[in-house]
């Protein structure tokens, strides 16, 4: 690897020039150099850089061979310049304009590193699972704001911000942090097993299961407050004519339909 370096600091190519041609951000392009062999690269990022320096192991033409003269150094540097217009011209193509700079790089720096996991011939499948558990949370944030306090977690427990930094209600995230840390002090030291949590995760199931009934409940109450509203407005479909009428009507239903039910109990 030492060996590449070098030679890519004799080409003038720039990690971060790197990691566009690559696709990936510029920390991974400096975790890729770090690595003591070239087949513990992702075999696509291997390939690209081949053949960015034309290199073919199968002939023998290793970087160890290569002598960098004025044509060559032009023919990678046409390369590598392709490349990145290709990949900025791309149907990948994200609109970052409506983001400030500090955005736009942490969105770029996030795809990349996704990218890069689930283009992971190892651990696709697994990073697959993981992103979309992700995405649901990115989903839920605005309801669930209990999400933020574990994304702080993990940053503190992993080294990347101050333990004593708080950016949301900081008595929230205090109680939240103590409360994962003694959780997860228990769960790694053995003091939890399956046997001992059956109850528990029990009552975790029964919990989600009786969300999903009262949400499911909620949505049929809607689609019959919904039947109801066209009926008595004599509509058969909403229609944007017609939709303010709608809503107000709907409205008015369930407001009766909340005055039957507290009378009722």
């Amino acid at each position: 690897m030492n060996k590449l370096n070098d030679l890519l600091q004799e080409l003038g190519i720039s990690k971060v020039r790197l990691a566009k041609y690559l696709g990936v951000s510029r920390q991974m392009v400096y975790n890729y150099l770090e690595l003591n062999d070239m087949n513990k690269w992702p075999k696509e990022k291997k390939i690209l850089l081949y053949k960015l320096l034309d290199i073919s192991e199968e002939n023998g033409n290793k970087i160890e061979n290569i002598k960098v003269t004025t044509d060559y150094l032009m023919s990678v540097e046409n390369r590598l310049n392709q490349n990145v217009r290709k990949g900025n011209n791309g149907e990948s193509y994200l609109d970052f304009k409506n983001l400030n700079k500090d955005s736009q790089q942490l969105l770029s720096n996030i795809i990349n590193l996704i990218k890069d996991r689930l283009s992971d011939e190892k651990k696709g499948a697994e990073s697959l699972n993981a992103f979309t558990y992700l995405y649901h949370m990115l989903q839920s944030m605005d309801n669930v704001p209990e999400i933020k306090y574990i994304f702080g977690y993990i940053s503190k427990a992993t080294g990347f911000t101050d333990p004593e930094e708080f950016k949301f209600n900081e008595d929230k995230q205090f109680i939240f942090e103590g409360i994962m840390f003694s959780a997860l002090t228990l769960y790694n030291n053995g003091g939890a097993s399956r046997s001992k949590l059956t109850e528990t995760h029990r009552k975790f199931v029964q919990e989600i299961e009786k969300q999903k009934e009262e949400k499911l409940g909620r949505t049929q109450q809607l689609n019959t407050f919904k039947i109801q509203a066209l009926k008595e407005l004599g509509y058969t479909e909403i229609n944007e004519s017609n939709a303010a009428e709608f809503l107000e009507k709907l409205a008015e239903i369930e407001s009766r339909s909340s005055i039957i039910s507290a009378g009722e109990n």
